[in-house]
């Protein structure tokens, strides 16, 4: 499984970055119903830093943002995994693949953290380039504007006739 197809089901939902129970189970190849009752199965596994029930409103705004999904008919409101829910999930799902897909989930997840870590301080070090500019361009354009300002006058030197 392709890491780029993984990211682009990883949702920012409460906080957290998380994927999906109906995606999960397409992964996994076992269907979602089947998914949802291993993870009930083991609730005490499933700590809400883990897993959590999407609410009405944040599945509705889900659904809105991707027009594009196949999320039709579901009875319940999906489940969302968190980095560790999906870990804890191998132990719950307990197929090779299943192993094979928490493998690249998680690489999936360190890859998304790693790229956000790095835009994190290539963006420090882009704001700390422009106040640095600033700073010299405000120089260049105090040093710009006393040139082509007019021309101070200047008192004669020496004697004067008539004083």
């Amino acid at each position: 499984m392709e890491l780029d197809i993984i990211q682009n089901k990883v949702f920012t939902l409460r906080g957290f970055k998380v994927i999906l129970d109906f995606d999960l189970a397409e992964m996994y190849g076992v269907e979602t119903k089947a998914l949802k009752q291993a993870v009930r199965r083991n609730a005490d596994r499933f700590p809400s830093d883990f897993m959590f029930e999407l609410t009405q409103n944040e599945f509705i705004g889900l659904r809105s943002q991707n027009v594009t999904s196949t999320w039709g008919g579901n009875r319940y409101l999906p489940f969302a995994f968190t980095e560790q829910g999906v870990a804890m999930l191998s132990s719950v799902l307990k197929s090779r693949k299943a192993l094979q897909v928490n493998i690249t989930v998680m690489r999936a997840f360190v890859t998304m953290r790693q790229f956000y870590l790095d835009s994190k301080e290539l963006k420090v070090r882009i704001d700390a380039l422009e106040n640095e500019m600033e700073v010299k361009f405000k120089d260049i354009h105090e040093a710009l504007t006393y040139l082509l300002g007019p021309p101070n006058e200047r008192s004669p030197i020496g004697f004067r006739p008539g004083e």
